[in-house]
Parts: structure tokens; C-alpha cells; sequence
């Protein structure tokens, strides 16, 4: 995990609910850093959109955790590792 995401905490927002999909907000320092866009599909495979906000500071290479961090909150039924989660 890259030095940016490890010292600043991330609080999720849930912002839109579908019966098929989601938006979330992940907060930084009280300010808007990310959204992320997931679409359950009918095969069972959840797939996202992430949105990295330039003035938050993030590394692209910090997409994989911030999206590790919201599974763990919000997503219960879908897994990175297991490749439910694209």
C-alpha cells in the first residue's frame, strides 16, 4: 500500500443505490477523494468504475487498495482474490 492511502483515513459514503448498482464517495481529511461506480452483474461478478479526485493526491497505483478497502466495508458477497470483484 502506498504511503498516501496508509497514513489517511478513508471513510466511505454511500451516495446512490439501484437494485443492480451502487456509488460510493471515499472521504479523505473531510473532503471528497474518490467515487467508485459498481454494477452487479447476472453472472454473479460485481464490476467497477473508480474515480480518483486530482486535488486528493492519489498514485494509480493506489486504485487497488482504495477498492480493497470498500470490498472489506461494503461488499460481503463479492472478493478481489476470488475475482468476483473487477
Amino acid at each position: 500500500m502506498s504511503d498516501s492511502l496508509e497514513m489517511t483515513m478513508i471513510t466511505w459514503k454511500r451516495t446512490l443505490r439501484t437494485a443492480s448498482s451502487e456509488r460510493f464517495l471515499a472521504v479523505k481529511d473531510g473532503k471528497d477523494a474518490a467515487a467508485v461506480d459498481l454494477h452487479c452483474l447476472s453472472n454473479g461478478t460485481v464490476s467497477g468504475t473508480v474515480i480518483l479526485l486530482k486535488d486528493a493526491g492519489w498514485k494509480e497505483e493506489d486504485a487497488p487498495k482504495l477498492l480493497a478497502s470498500l470490498d472489506e466495508d461494503f461488499l460481503p458477497d463479492v472478493d478481489l482474490a476470488r475475482g468476483t470483484l473487477t
